[in-house]
């Protein structure tokens, strides 16, 4: 968690951003040090001064000694005075024990935050010394790198300029660390990852010159020769794993590199079955719209055939429907996501209306407006349907020896509040009928008014327009789904 929005006046844009990039890389830090890690800000210049703290991160690989929220806690002048001497030396201060605090002890460590020769921030590592176990290799291996990317931060050499945001493949301390010496050579590896590299058939890796003796990859040697952090995946035997390295450098100098490796095998074969399960499905929405066009063609083919204008008009009614739903799955076949933006379906749907129901001698000015709005997927084609058949019926309808001066105009608005989607169609046609009867619409109507009320839990209204057409107001409840603004 952090909060640097209230930073903005006391730094600068480059500030903050080089705050932000600490923040979002140091998880690593607080499981090196198996310590909670607190971003202290100081309010003034002074040799003494209240420190606020922005952030604060929890080890995995300990207990955190605090139990509540650190972030907005602020720390009087004097009353932690070894974050003034670190942001005065741009040393590392191990500060002892801390007696101004509620837990029984605490002991500190602070680490400078040098941007561009300046102390910006300081950060305290804090934790229990009752709690910490026996030290053995790894836990001073751990802390020794924890040790020299603090000597980087004061130092100002970390974080790395355009840090790379973390995704679930990310390694993190918990499964795997490797140290490399100045010269590549394996110093030390954990149990973590010398299990990892095992599943890559490469073994006794202590003391070789990983990305060249063995682990065959061009992003190791890439860290020496950049002195910059590399990521890397690599699949081996039908396994993969994932790695992450970051050089340690004191003053101008390599000492070596710190390597996160994660075995990812499962994740990408999850994966993987992911996208082969989203192509399936693509493919079935991609025959599915083929099929409607097919059995909207032969309809097609079979009105021209029928002589009665009601028939006709039936089977060309019946044609848009299936079009309207053909719509749908052309998308779907393109997104396979739980939820689609409806601007996506209702332009082609209006497009297809435009081009068979309206003519040279009566346009139609169509316009979509409101929030952009993700409907779930299950939802699209019905509230497809829906719409179809609403401005059909205002084309056919609405617009027919319609008494009105102004331009035919059909409003479509889309709206949200937290709970319930809002759906408007306005225009400025005849008017609803004298004869109109909200308990027994026309088919098209009734189609509107059972899908609303049956398959999506909503309801619709019409009512006049002022000063001339009519409104319909849809109301459908989210049941849990979100709208995308």
């Amino acid at each position: 968690m952090n909060d640097l929005t209230a930073l903005d006046k006391k730094l600068n844009r480059d500030e903050l951003d080089y705050l932000d990039g600490l923040i979002r890389s140091w998880d690593l830090l607080a499981d090196l040090s198996f310590a909670d890690l607190l971003l202290c800000v100081p309010e003034a210049d002074a040799p003494l001064s209240a420190y606020t703290v922005v952030a604060h991160v929890r080890p995995t690989t300990s207990r955190s000694i605090y139990r509540t929220k650190m972030e907005g806690t602020v720390f009087k002048p004097g009353e932690r005075p070894f974050l003034d001497q670190a942001r005065k030396t741009l040393e590392s201060i191990d500060g002892g024990l801390l007696s101004q605090t509620n837990v029984e002890r605490i002991r500190t460590l602070c680490v400078p935050v040098n941007f561009n020769g300046k102390a910006i921030a300081v950060l305290s590592r804090d934790f229990s010394p009752d709690d910490q176990r026996v030290a053995g290799e790894l836990e001073m291996t751990y802390f020794s790198l924890f040790r020299k990317l603090g000597i980087m931060i004061s130092q100002g050499k970390y974080p790395f300029k355009e840090t790379q945001a973390e995704t679930e493949f990310t390694p993190r301390v918990s499964d795997g660390v490797i140290e490399l010496d100045a010269k590549g050579y394996v110093r030390f590896a954990s149990p973590n990852s010398v299990s990892v590299l095992s599943r890559l058939k490469v073994d006794q890796v202590e003391g070789k010159r990983l990305g060249v003796e063995e682990l065959n990859c061009e992003s190791i040697p890439l860290i020496f020769s950049t002195q910059r952090p590399q990521s890397d995946e690599i699949s081996l035997g039908g396994q993969t794993v994932t790695l992450k390295g970051i050089p340690l450098i004191e003053q101008a100098e390599m000492t070596g590199a710190l390597l996160l490796i994660r075995d990812i095998s499962e994740l990408r074969r999850r994966d993987n079955l992911i996208r082969s399960k989203d192509s399936t499905i693509a493919e079935i929405h991609h025959r599915v719209k083929n099929n409607l066009q097919t059995i909207s063609s032969l309809l097609h083919l079979q009105s021209r055939r029928l002589v009665a204008e009601e028939a006709q008009e039936a089977i060309n009614d019946s044609v848009r429907r299936i079009r309207s739903i053909a719509v749908v799955h052309e998308i779907l076949s393109h997104n396979p996501e739980t939820s689609i933006c409806f601007d996506d379906v209702i332009k082609p749907l209006v497009r297809l209306l435009s081009e068979g129901l309206t003519s040279p001698e009566m346009t139609i000015d169509f316009k979509i407006e409101g929030d952009t709005i993700a409907f779930p997927s299950s939802e699209t084609t019905v509230l497809a349907v829906i719409l179809n058949e609403l401005l059909q019926n205002t084309i056919q309808h609405g617009f027919k020896d319609s008494l009105s001066q102004e331009k035919p105009e059909v409003r479509i608005h889309f709206g949200a509040t937290d709970d319930t989607f809002q759906i408007t169609v306005t225009d400025n046609g005849r008017g609803l009928p004298e004869t109109f009867d909200e308990k027994n619409f026309g088919l098209g109507l009734t189609i509107v008014r059972n899908l609303i009320e049956t398959d999506l839990g909503g309801n619709v209204k019409l009512s006049p327009n002022d000063p001339t057409g009519t409104v319909a107001r849809i109301r459908i409840p989210k049941l849990g789904e979100d709208s995308a603004h």
